[in-house]
């Protein structure tokens, strides 16, 4: 949709253009698209997101589709197969944390029912709806990303510190930070209870 005014950090590229119209701010429930963006999230410290896009292929592929529960299993020598994998970025640390996260996550899916229901319980189930006109006034974290960070390291989540946090939040649809010009804004805020069927899922 090139003629609609969008926020400007996609630019011109394709590929960005299309997860900002189809994706970002989209409230999210199904767990297991939950996990893939923890995954991704986790993995971009450090980087661009368009360079975690490009590759989310690789990821899909490389963790089973985003299975929570296969890569809760990963030992050493899967480990070793992933940092060998060119489509996925190759850190070690990360790659262990994609592990580790899972196994949190089910812990906190165990604990309550779904981590759906763990995340939207921060925010009273709703998300929250902000009213920026410029992106310069879009916080980089915020007291409930540090909040939902200091939550999730206590339970064993790493590379999830309150900057990822919020950039989390606002992919995830619990923060709507579109641009109030932005023709999303007003979208995503009639998906609160459904996700948007267009979003792509693994």
């Amino acid at each position: 949709m090139p003629d609609r005014t969008r926020c400007p950090w996609p630019g011109r590229d394709p590929l960005y253009m299309d997860y900002h119209d189809r994706e970002w701010g989209v409230p999210l429930r199904d767990d297991r698209a939950f996990f893939e963006l923890l995954v991704l999230e986790s993995a971009q410290a450090g980087l661009s997101w368009i360079t975690i896009l490009k590759r989310r292929e690789g990821y899909r592929r490389a963790f089973e589709k985003f299975d929570p529960q296969v890569v809760a299993r990963y030992g050493e020598a899967r480990i070793a197969s992933l940092l060998e994998d060119t489509g996925i970025i190759r850190n070690r640390k990360k790659v262990e944390s994609a592990v580790s996260n899972a196994r949190a996550f089910l812990r906190v899916q165990e604990a309550f029912g779904s981590f759906s229901a763990y995340l939207w319980g921060f925010v009273g189930g709703k998300s929250i709806v902000n009213e920026w006109k410029d992106m310069a006034e879009v916080p980089a974290k915020t007291e409930l990303s540090e909040s939902i960070s200091r939550d999730m390291k206590s339970r064993g989540f790493t590379f999830f510190g309150p900057v990822a946090c919020y950039a989390f939040l606002q992919s995830a649809g619990l923060v709507n930070d579109h641009l109030v010009s932005c023709f999303r804004h007003g979208e995503v805020q009639t998906l609160q209870h459904e996700p948007d069927p267009d979003r792509p899922r693994s």
